[in-house]
């Protein structure tokens, strides 16, 4: 089974939409203070026979590109490394030197993900989370392995060093 990636198109938006809503409780994602709606963002589509697997989303500003989102529909199939990939290379061929992303405290899964691939801890907003609830009230107390979810965690990929 091969992962093809491609660009994010209009006519994918009803599905992005779905997808977040399943997966994140709505297209709104808080991080460093600030809501955004997800499903207008740029993103990467990655299909395996031609059905959606996976989804990233980004962001561009300044001199660093924001991972977003990322969702793979199986795990363990190369689905999020392909998508982490693909966002590194665009923003490398685009000049950005960064790639971060965040995370928050009980998504140790991620945290290893990042980490195995290059990524490393770059900032720990303690308590954070409290506050984004203000703006997405839907961001539940308890997250995976029932831990509170309390703080955000940045992570960042110098593009200049290594590549996703």
């Amino acid at each position: 089974m091969s992962v093809s990636i491609r660009s994010l198109k209009e006519e994918d938006r009803p599905w992005v939409v779905e997808l977040m809503r399943e997966r994140w409780g709505s297209e709104v994602v808080v991080s460093r203070g600030k809501a955004r709606d997800a499903s207008l963002l740029e993103g990467v589509v990655a299909e395996i026979e031609g059905e959606p697997a996976g989804l990233a989303t980004y962001e561009i500003r300044g001199g660093e590109c924001e991972l977003v989102t990322l969702d793979s529909l199986e795990e363990g199939d190369g689905i999020g490394s392909a998508l982490l990939a693909t966002v590194a290379n665009t923003a490398w061929k685009q000049g950005y030197r960064t790639l971060s992303v965040v995370t928050t405290n009980d998504n140790v899964r991620a945290l290893g993900f990042y980490q195995r691939r290059g990524f490393v801890l770059t900032a720990l907003r303690k308590g954070a989370i409290e506050k984004s609830r203000r703006l997405k009230p839907e961001i539940p107390q308890l997250g995976y392995d029932d831990i509170p979810i309390r703080d955000e965690l940045e992570l960042a990929l110098d593009l200049r060093k290594s590549r996703a």
